[in-house]
């Protein structure tokens, strides 16, 4: 077979080789369990189990931690220290008099008020249009999640069609070999018929044991999208046809890309280098803030007055505690920082220039991409049309070369080939209908549509 089905059929099977044959089954052998899905189903899954969506949300709330942290740096610091120390030899002064403290303590404590500093607003600012590529880019994994997840599950659908369209055909083929055998023993079909017959019959296997294996790795990649264990068996509800009324009408080529992740995120991306711009532009703003400082200190302190005074000495042994407290203003300008600011601004401003030259260079390749997926999505229609009457025209001429064939007026290379056509123009026709679909998810995804 010369098509599309053809092509993904045998990649898939040289890809998977080495998994072994894999027959098709209709329900798991032996204990297990059986998960059934339709595609709302199966999309509610992906989107609440898959890692790249956890990673993405988790991914939003680190950015509304940075924030916090932001604004913790506007908020005031209070810090606090102590220190004891014991004088093995103290200090002393002449004649006898020792001032020295055999033990000291000490309590500080420290108030910073910002009241004044520029470049944390300007870091807020950034931090909110961070959060808002986080979310953006949690859509971008959505909708991406969103079409892969789509185009599985109808990919899967087409290959249980296909394989459903050659069983049948084996079926035909096979009761055309035990008739062509009957006759042939009977005299009335050539052994050349009969030979010809099983050849067809023989031809057909490896397509079939090629569709089961894909249909296998197609669900295994289904599963890793769902995050589903292994042992767990999927079925799918539904057929490609349940889904065509969806996507019938042609959506307008034209349409907006406003809703186009790609052209979201870069818009962002622009965003935030300007307001990087800003903050490097607030680093060199004056800083104003308030503070206040409390130090207790305290000495045991010993006075010895022998030798000072006459008629003998005394000492005095005495705690003395002082507890000086400041508080004001202080003010930081920044003068010269080397010219690293500039050189800053300077980068800054030419990665902006960057990104709108590539932005206006990626709205013209999604508009593009919009504008192929419409075409595909009216090729893919129309083929499916033609393909529709090809198989009635197929089927009709099949009925007449087999009849033609048990009157003795026609041969089994008519037959073979009329059958082989039944067979062509059914998967041709299951292959339109899977490109139709997926022509319309790709749009989907394009305009950034979420529903």
């Amino acid at each position: 077979m010369k098509t599309t089905l053809c092509r993904v059929i045998l990649a898939a099977a040289a890809l998977f080789a080495a998994a072994g044959t894999t027959q098709l089954r209709a329900q798991q052998d032996g204990p297990g369990q059986v998960l059934t899905l339709d595609l709302d189903s199966a999309l509610e899954i992906a989107l609440s189990d898959n890692p790249t969506i956890l990673s993405a949300d988790m991914e939003i709330e680190r950015f509304d931690w940075v924030r916090r942290e932001t604004i913790g740096n506007h908020l005031p610091s209070l810090s606090a220290g102590g220190q004891y120390s014991f004088s093995i030899v103290k200090q002393e002064m002449t004649k006898g008099l020792s001032l020295g403290a055999d033990m000291s303590a000490a309590i500080t404590g420290d108030l910073s008020i910002p009241l004044v500093v520029p470049a944390v607003y300007a870091s807020l600012r950034l931090n909110r249009t961070q959060q808002a590529l986080a979310v953006e880019q949690a859509r971008s994994s959505r909708i991406e999640l969103t079409n892969s997840v789509t185009k599985s599950f109808f990919q899967i659908l087409l290959l249980e069609r296909s394989y459903e369209v050659l069983r049948e055909s084996e079926r035909t083929i096979r009761a055309t070999v035990d008739n062509t055998r009957s006759m042939f023993e009977a005299g009335l079909a050539s052994e050349y018929d009969f030979l010809t017959a099983e050849v067809q019959l023989s031809n057909l296997q490896p397509s079939l044991i090629n569709t089961a294996n894909s249909i296998v790795v197609a669900k295994r990649m289904l599963k890793m999208y769902l995050s589903v264990p292994e042992e767990v068996e999927i079925a799918l509800d539904g057929s490609l046809d349940d889904y065509m009324g969806e996507v019938l009408s042609v959506p307008d080529p034209s349409a907006s890309l406003d809703g186009n992740t790609d052209l979201r995120q870069m818009e962002y991306q622009q965003t935030m280098l300007q307001q990087q711009i800003r903050l490097a532009n607030a680093a060199r703003l004056p800083v104003l803030a308030g503070y206040g400082s409390l130090v207790v200190t305290g000495q045991d302190k010993t006075i010895d007055f022998a030798g000072m005074m006459t008629g003998g000495g005394g000492t005095i042994n005495k705690w003395w505690w002082q507890k000086p407290f400041s508080a004001g203003f202080q003010i930081s300008v920044p003068i010269f920082s080397g010219l690293k600011n500039t050189s800053k601004v300077k980068q800054l401003r030419n990665s902006v220039a960057q990104v709108e030259m590539q932005k206006g260079y990626l709205r013209e390749a999604k508009g593009l991409e919009a504008r192929t997926a419409v075409n595909n999505l009216v090729s893919a229609r129309e083929t499916m049309t033609a393909n529709d009457k090809t198989v009635a025209q197929a089927e009709k001429a099949y009925s007449i070369a087999r009849t033609r064939f048990d009157a003795g007026a026609g041969t089994m290379l008519e037959v073979n080939q009329a059958q082989l056509a039944v067979t062509q123009s059914r998967l041709n026709l299951s292959q339109a209908v899977y490109d139709l679909l997926a022509a319309r998810a790709d749009y989907d995804k394009i305009i950034g549509s979420d529903n």
